[in-house]
């Protein structure tokens, strides 16, 4: 059992390297930058810094990293958000790392964060439930970026209707409308009669 406590000069940066660490915590900011948890996603997000914090300062037993993620966990579900991409336990060991260095007067870690910026939030997207009804932003967008990215740009794409057929071409031109549009034939029904 580790009975060691913060002195009150490591408290203080141990909080600022929590708010730190969770800062660049991309699924937390992208909840909160995008209000998954409503209007008051930065309260919440405010509010799990002083979670994990008492979860260190205030235990009177063992602390176990199972119990710090299921704190993350449980404030990202008050976002409405999941991520599965491993982050919670990457972040829940990072802090533990941090509290450990904190006990023992190191404090390399929260200062090099000082220094450097936050990485960019660009890759976390909002999971929702299949029972979610709410489709307010979620799959109208995704789907109508990833049509645009299976198109190519670059290169011309080849139409079967230019290639020759048995039927002269000049019946296609002349049903071409003035509006650009052009009224195509079915083939299925061409050269048979059912």
């Amino acid at each position: 059992m580790d009975s060691r406590q913060l002195t009150a000069e490591s408290v203080p940066v141990f909080q600022e390297g929590i708010g730190l660490h969770l800062s660049r915590w991309s699924a937390l900011q992208m909840a909160v930058e995008n209000e998954w948890g409503g209007r008051d996603s930065r309260r919440k997000a405010d509010l799990l810094v002083s979670d994990v914090f008492s979860f260190f300062a205030n235990s009177k037993e063992p602390l176990y990293i199972d119990d710090l993620e299921n704190i993350l966990e449980e404030s990202l579900l008050s976002l409405n958000t999941m991520a599965e991409d491993g982050s919670i336990e990457e972040v829940a060991e990072k802090l533990m790392v941090m509290h450990e260095e904190c006990l023992e007067g190191n404090y390399q870690s929260i200062e090099k964060m000082r220094a450097t910026n936050p990485p960019p939030v660009t890759h976390v997207r909002q999971v929702k439930d299949d029972d979610d009804h709410h489709d307010d932003d979620g799959m109208g967008d995704d789907n109508t970026t990833n049509m645009m990215l299976d198109v190519p740009n670059s290169q011309p794409i080849s139409n079967p209707i230019d290639k020759p057929t048995d039927e002269p071409k000049s019946e296609q031109k002349a049903e071409a409308a003035d509006d650009g549009w052009t009224v195509v034939s079915s083939r299925r029904n061409k050269g048979r009669k059912n």
